[in-house]
């Protein structure tokens, strides 16, 4: 009988590696993009001065009249993109924030970094008479130290309903003191800080689409190679130091992560309520998934606040409403169902 001769030589072990590819957060992914570019198109094309779809080509390839490149370029266009950068951001903080709470409530606005941001923006306006740049510094700084507020307040205990109700406590009295920032002001800068307060995408141009963007194209992707850590991190703290997760510091890095989004976000167009809170949470329903999904996030929240632009202008046309005003009435019947469905859920 022939006995098979074995190797003796080393044995080279080769690893197949898969990617898990989801086909419902594919298709919901595709779906949001599709629903970004139809909203996008519709915006640039109602309005006072109405433009077909092949006007607005022609205008964005340079063949259109000089009155339609005006319309679209200069007006339409950095507003349309301003809403989908600003509302990527707020989807991604938002993800990153209820990542790190474990909590759905855990929201830039609830917990009162967007309102820090506000204050710190607030701070160089009316006292510093702070430019674009100023204004943005002032509120990642803002953002900032409001985290750091909360967190000690917390006595580095993170998750659950006390972050919430901690944050909402922060919250309130940021709120005061931005009025009373207001309060002490002469009334021409009052009007302007309080106009910018609304959140509105009102005379924005180019520059704040590329403040927003550059931070965008930064910090998402160390959001992105965060969020398999954050995952972990979801498990316990004792489970992710067992996968070999640096707790601490993917806290602080993410943390950092999320005040920096915020603070750029808030800068560019004012506080902008509830598409930091809703983004995550609906994405997630619609993909499927449990983790972060940071880019899902950040497509929902680009298609709510673009949306929620849109309703704005042409609800009650030719009377426009803030987009921060649509976001906020629209986020706060989410919340009733949300704090509804959690309360019956007896969590």
């Amino acid at each position: 009988m022939n006995v098979p001769t074995l190797p003796t030589g080393p044995v080279v072990r080769t690893e197949r590696v898969s990617v898990r590819v989801r086909p419902r957060a594919v298709t919901a992914t595709l779906a949001l993009i599709a629903a970004a570019v139809v909203l996008g198109a519709l915006a640039m094309t109602l309005g006072d001065y109405q433009l077909s779809v092949g006007e607005v080509i022609g205008a964005l390839t340079g063949s259109g009249s000089q009155a339609q490149q005006y319309v679209v370029l200069g007006l339409r266009a950095p507003r349309v993109v301003l809403a989908l950068v600003v509302g990527a951001a707020l989807g991604v903080a938002g993800a990153v924030f209820q990542s790190l709470a474990r909590n759905n409530l855990a929201s830039p606005d609830l917990l009162g970094f967007t309102t820090g941001a506000a204050s710190g923006a607030l701070v160089a306006i009316v006292l510093a008479g702070g430019g674009p740049a100023g204004t943005t510094l002032g509120a990642v700084v803002g953002t900032l130290v409001t985290a750091l507020a909360v967190q000690a307040l917390l006595g580095g205990v993170v998750g659950g309903y006390r972050l919430v109700l901690v944050g909402i406590g922060v919250n309130a009295v940021l709120a005061a003191l931005n009025n009373l920032l207001i309060l002490r002001t002469d009334l021409q800068t009052a009007v302007a800080a309080q106009s910018w307060l609304v959140g509105t995408l009102n005379a924005r141009g180019w520059p704040e689409v590329v403040a927003v963007s550059v931070a965008l194209v930064l910090l998402v992707p160390i959001a992105a190679a965060g969020s398999r850590r954050l995952d972990l991190l979801g498990m316990g703290d004792d489970v992710a130091r067992g996968l070999g997760v640096a707790v601490e510091g993917t806290r602080v890095a993410t943390l950092l992560v999320g005040v920096a989004l915020v603070g750029v976000a808030t800068a560019a167009v004012g506080p902008i309520a509830f598409v930091a809170l809703a983004a995550p949470q609906l994405a997630r329903r619609i993909t499927g998934t449990t983790g972060p999904g940071m880019l899902a996030a950040g497509l929902m929240g680009a298609v709510l606040l673009l949306a929620g632009d849109v309703l704005g202008q042409r609800l009650a046309a030719p009377t426009q409403f803030p987009a921060g005003t649509m976001t906020a009435a629209i986020g706060g019947l989410y919340l009733v169902w949300l704090l509804a469905r959690e309360w019956r859920a007896g969590r």
